[in-house]
């Protein structure tokens, strides 16, 4: 199981960049895409930088609808894997979101909301970045964090224009669950945050 280690640090630059991510259900390079995660006493914080010449933003009623329509980058934080319980934070360069608790088989309740969750989301030229950070009490509360260590999937939603004007739907995992078809909600596209 791939694992990652997050250090205890105060500046980007100490933490370990990930570069991992990839399409395994299409047969083109995946843009560069760079995971990374450090923690003090109480706070978890993550960051993705993402290159990407064409977003995809568009409009909807809803934070939630927006951001499941847009280019996003995806953390999945479970108490183990079962999935019996696990949460969903999906995040689009302007830091529209759409989080959920679930349950395996894609058993999805909307109405929940990662409230302790906070987001700085950058768009610039060519791509985006969006940090975040949870507090580690909300991780543990949850059940998530066990010891120093939670089961997570991280994913890019990598969407782009079609020369027609429709989006084509590119789905980038850090692990490669292996289905036949792009799902991020199985055991397999998980593996291991490891606070240090």
């Amino acid at each position: 199981m791939k694992r990652y280690l997050v250090r205890n640090a105060a500046r980007w630059s100490e933490a370990d960049p990930l570069t991992d991510f990839i399409f395994p259900w299409e047969d083109r390079p995946a843009p560069k895409t760079e995971f990374r995660a450090m923690h003090d006493d109480t706070v978890f914080r993550f960051r993705f930088d993402c290159m990407d010449e064409d977003l995809v933003l568009p409009e909807g009623p809803t934070a939630k609808e927006r951001a499941l329509g847009a280019d996003r980058v995806e953390i999945f934080f479970a108490t183990d894997l079962s999935l019996q319980c696990y949460y969903g934070l999906e995040m689009s360069p302007r830091g529209d979101v759409a989080d959920y608790a679930a349950s395996f088989y894609r058993e999805v309740d909307w109405s929940w909301s990662f409230e302790d969750l906070a987001l700085e989301p950058e768009i610039r030229e060519g791509g985006y970045t969006v940090i975040g950070s949870i507090p580690l009490k909300a991780l543990h509360d949850l059940g998530v964090l066990r010891g120093r260590e939670m089961f997570a999937g991280l994913y890019r939603a990598e969407f782009h224009r079609k020369p027609d004007g429709t989006v084509h739907c590119g789905w980038m995992p850090w692990v490669n669950p292996h289905t036949e078809k792009p799902d991020f909600h199985v055991p397999a596209s998980f593996g291991v945050l490891e606070l240090k």
